[in-house]
């Protein structure tokens, strides 16, 4: 179930972004020969929309648009109006970077839903919070906690070490832990369920102290009207940007210094695991997930490395600085070799996945 739920998610993400390719490119007038959902082989046309056929394809994994002349490659007759090197760059650039602005518009429309229907956020946040409780928010991998099968997310409702209870405020919790030299039953609530975990602190996660392996914070839910709902969700989509985007940019700077962990990075078999866990704790948390999603893959999609929107928007400003169209030949190996240092990018980030599941 969790495979199918982040297929539906992916492709949800993909075909967003291309239809923000696809909006704009018809806007300015550029043909737009194909829009695929799906990738192929073809299973059959659908339907004609501005001239453009959408394609139903058999590998459910997103979409594509096929725009005429964005490949400097394609060998096309004549510069007509309707080709895409027929435009001038800032119309180009235009069309590049809508698709990152469809990942943003996506993540924004998700944020604000979230702050209609109720949407989790710390006590300590700028906005009312309502229904407020203790909630599991970081389960270190290997701990104590994760052993036993607590997971971010869960609700603390009660813990116990031989009929001693604890409030369950998070800095009482820590000292209820750290003074339990005996095993303690966590009793949480996940998704509408109640269960109980029984885990032992140790000494090895803390210096000199006992500990479980987890972080919390006191977690309600902001339920706003939908004009606030609008703003406010603008306004917090584009805090996580610049917060993503800064963690994205840390972690090239130090990986050219040699000093980046991999182990920090989730791939694609991390995050269907973690869309089981967020599944469980309900909608509103899945819907947030999709929209973190959507802003990583706004930063992602702007890196200014070949085979990626940034790549391309890079050539597009070289061309309007130099006057002069980059050469198909040269088009083609950059992007070449950007495919293929991502394709060993995610499969290296693939195996650090699988060896934390195992």
């Amino acid at each position: 179930m969790s495979i199918i739920i982040f297929i539906i998610i992916l492709s949800a993400l993909i075909i967003v972004h291309e239809l923000g390719h696809f909006l704009v490119a018809k806007r300015f007038g550029i043909r737009v020969d194909e829009f695929g959902l799906g990738f192929p082989p073809r299973v059959t046309k659908l339907f004609t929309w501005k001239d453009t056929p959408f394609t139903l394809n058999w590998l459910p994994l997103g979409g594509f648009v096929k725009i005429f002349g964005e490949n400097p490659a394609d060998k096309t007759e004549d510069l007509l109006a309707d080709n895409f090197q027929s435009k001038n760059r800032s119309i180009q650039a235009s069309v590049l970077v809508s698709g990152v602005a469809g990942n943003f518009l996506f993540a924004w429309f998700l944020i604000s839903l979230g702050f209609v229907t109720g949407l989790p956020a710390p006590a300590n946040f700028s906005l009312p919070v309502e229904h407020t409780r203790t909630v599991i928010t970081t389960v270190l991998p290997a701990s104590p906690a994760a052993t036993a099968g607590l997971k971010s997310g869960d609700v603390i409702l009660s813990l116990s070490r031989s009929e001693i209870y604890a409030e369950l405020a998070p800095e009482t919790v820590s000292l209820f832990i750290a003074e339990s030299a005996e095993p303690i039953t966590f009793t949480v609530e996940r998704g509408g369920k109640i269960s109980t975990k029984v885990v032992a602190p140790e000494e090895s996660i803390i210096q000199d102290r006992l500990a479980v392996g987890i972080s919390m914070d006191v977690i309600g839910l902001v339920k706003l009207p939908p004009h606030k709902a609008l703003w406010y969700g603008l306004k917090t989509t584009s805090e996580l940007t610049l917060l993503t985007g800064r963690a994205i940019g840390t972690f090239f700077f130090e990986a050219l210094g040699g000093r980046a962990n991999l182990s920090d990075i989730t791939g694609p078999v991390g995050i269907v695991g973690m869309v089981g866990d967020v599944r469980e704790l309900g909608l509103t948390y899945l819907l947030t997930f999709t929209a973190l999603l959507s802003i990583n893959l706004t930063i992602i999609n702007l890196l200014p490395l070949p085979a990626l929107d940034g790549g391309r928007l890079l050539f597009v400003g070289v061309e309007g600085i130099t006057r002069r169209s980059i050469p198909p030949r040269i088009f083609n190996v950059l992007n070449m070799v950007g495919f293929a240092l991502l394709i060993l990018l995610m499969l290296l980030i693939t195996i650090q996945d699988i060896r934390n599941i195992f």
